[in-house]
């Protein structure tokens, strides 16, 4: 497996020895492996979207009526 070297502050090189239970190699490998992903989504999607004829606007309006559909539907299961 490949090896990266990073620089981080003193202080924080403190805090984390503070906490020797905690694996930083595996933690700092997870992080990148969801960055990864996360940016490989975001280049999925600008591709799947590059043609789209939506505005900024229409894609806020489309959110908000997303976010107040799911919250109503929440409300009637919960009541």
């Amino acid at each position: 497996m490949p090896n990266i070297t990073l620089s981080i502050p003193e202080d924080l090189k403190s805090k984390m020895d503070e906490l020797p239970e905690i694996n930083w190699s595996e933690v700092t490998r997870e992080f990148l492996s969801e960055k990864v992903n996360r940016f490989a989504l975001l280049k999925k999607l600008d591709k799947m979207l590059e043609n789209s004829e939506l505005t900024e606007e229409d894609c806020i309006r489309l959110g908000r009526e997303a976010k107040k559909s799911m919250h109503e539907r929440f409300l009637k299961e919960v009541s």
